[in-house]
């Protein structure tokens, strides 16, 4: 059986760390051949809608994203081959015209709020996490990231919460949590779930190594 690379996903509602667990566990491991995927890369294209008709695209609704693409670029990835990345451009709300090449690596962290939710995705994990965070952290985290960093007023990240985020989060991120191997609790704050990961994942790496040399 040929060697295959390691899928770790990490999903969590918005704000809820699992951005940060991500780029942590990327961390420990940044002398390993590692990388990360977010599944925000791979909103559908909407080029061919209006600007007026873009604006209204639930970005928290399984059907914002084109996870055919994402998974047929997993699935090369797993054969070791390199995949063209695509870029959103948020400021557009569409895809752009960039793409970004990806070398494939040992390992892959898959990240986002709806990575669990397709089973087609799940089947591909081999270890499956949920970072879960209490709602209102969330939101606070939310609030802060948007207006310092995507130039929303307050009243509008709130807005967008309460008819979209939070009844989004409710029926499509929360169920998901049934699918996960290990949930963390608090995101990136919880240093022994992070520690704990780290070891199987070195853990798996070591299995992995050893049986690719028996054979």
């Amino acid at each position: 059986m040929a060697r295959k690379p390691i899928i770790i996903g990490v999903a969590g509602g918005s704000g809820s760390g699992k951005t940060t667990v991500a780029k942590e566990i990327y961390r420990q491991f940044s002398d390993q051949s590692i990388l990360i995927i977010e599944q925000d890369s791979y909103y559908k294209d909407q080029s061919e809608k209006t600007m007026e008709e873009r604006l209204k695209t639930n970005y928290d609704h399984p059907l914002a994203f084109d996870n055919d693409l994402l998974i047929e670029q997993i699935n090369r990835l797993l054969e070791y081959k390199t995949i063209e990345k695509p870029v959103y451009d948020y400021t557009v709300h569409t895809r752009s015209d960039k793409i970004i090449p990806v070398e494939p690596k040992d390992v892959i962290i898959l990240e986002g709020i709806l990575i669990l939710e397709d089973e087609r995705l799940r089947n591909l994990m081999d270890i499956k996490v949920f970072v879960d965070t209490d709602a209102d952290v969330r939101i606070i985290r939310r609030m802060v990231r948007d207006i310092r960093d995507r130039g929303r007023t307050l009243e509008s990240v709130i807005d967008q919460y309460i008819s979209v985020v939070r009844p989004m989060h409710n029926q499509f991120i929360e169920p998901t949590k049934r699918y996960a191997d290990i949930i963390i609790p608090e995101g990136g704050q919880n240093r022994v779930a992070i520690d704990l990961m780290v070891t199987k994942i070195r853990t798996i790496l070591e299995e992995k190594a050893i049986l690719g040399k028996m054979r």
